[in-house]
C-alpha cells in the first residue's frame, strides 16, 4: 500500500472543512451528507459522489457515530492516517463543546416556548436534509432494475421487521455477490457503476464500469 506523504496544507484544509461541517450537523450523520457532498465533492473535489455513498455504508456498518466514522474514512482516503486524525478532530471538537454548553444551559431553557419552537423547525429541516441526501445518493446507487428491487425490498424489511441496519448492509452485500454470480453464469452484462455522460469533441459518450 502506498503511504501518503505528509501535506500540512492539505491536512489544514481537511481539519477546517470538517470543523465547519461539525457545528451545523443537526440530526446526526445522515443529515450531514449534503454538507459533506458540497464541501468534499463539489468544492474540494477530494472524492466523487458515488464514493460518498460507499463511505456512509461503511460508516454505518462499523461501531461508532456515523459522522465521526465518515469523517475518518474520508480523511484517510484523502491524506492517509494523518488525514483521518485531523478530519476526526475537526468533526468532533465543535460537537463536543456544543454538547458541553447545552448540558449546562439546557435545564434552564428547555421549557422556553421559543426554544421549543426552534427545535420543532429544526426537526422538520432535518427531515428535508435526509430526504435530499437520499435522492442524491439514489442517483448514483440506482444503476439498473436489480438495484431498484433491492432498495424496495430493503425498505419493506426495515419498515415491517425492524431489522438492524448492520444486518441489512451485510445482507445487501451477500445479495449483491449472489446476483452478480448468477448474472455471470447466465451470460448477462453486469453493471457495477452508473454510466456517466462525458463530452469529447462535441460528442456525447457514456462511460461506466462493467464486468
Amino acid at each position: 500500500m502506498k503511504v501518503k506523504s505528509l501535506n500540512i496544507k492539505l491536512l489544514a484544509q481537511l481539519f477546517l472543512t470538517f470543523l465547519k461541517i461539525g457545528p451545523v450537523t443537526f440530526g446526526g450523520g445522515y443529515a450531514m451528507i449534503p454538507l459533506i457532498e458540497k464541501e468534499v465533492v463539489e468544492k474540494r473535489n477530494w472524492v466523487k459522489t458515488k464514493d460518498v455513498t460507499d463511505i456512509f455504508a461503511l460508516a454505518e456498518s462499523v461501531p461508532g457515530a456515523i459522522a465521526i466514522n465518515s469523517a475518518t474514512f474520508i480523511g484517510y482516503r484523502v491524506a492517509g492516517v494523518a488525514g483521518a486524525i485531523v478530519a476526526m478532530a475537526g468533526i468532533l471538537l465543535p460537537t463536543f463543546f456544543i454538547v458541553v454548553l447545552l448540558s449546562i444551559f439546557f435545564l434552564k431553557v428547555q421549557d422556553n416556548p421559543k426554544v421549543e419552537a426552534a427545535f420543532e423547525a429544526i426537526r422538520a429541516t432535518i427531515v428535508a436534509l435526509i430526504t435530499y441526501a437520499a435522492i442524491k445518493i439514489g442517483k448514483t446507487a440506482v444503476i439498473d432494475k436489480t438495484a431498484i428491487v433491492l432498495i424496495a425490498v430493503t425498505v419493506a424489511v426495515m419498515y415491517f421487521f425492524h431489522i438492524h441496519p448492520v444486518l441489512l448492509i451485510m445482507g445487501g452485500g451477500l445479495a449483491g455477490i449472489g446476483i452478480i454470480g448468477m448474472k455471470k453464469k447466465l451470460g448477462m452484462k453486469v453493471k457495477i457503476d452508473k454510466e456517466e455522460k462525458v463530452k469529447i469533441n462535441n460528442k456525447d459518450y457514456y462511460m461506466g464500469a462493467g464486468i
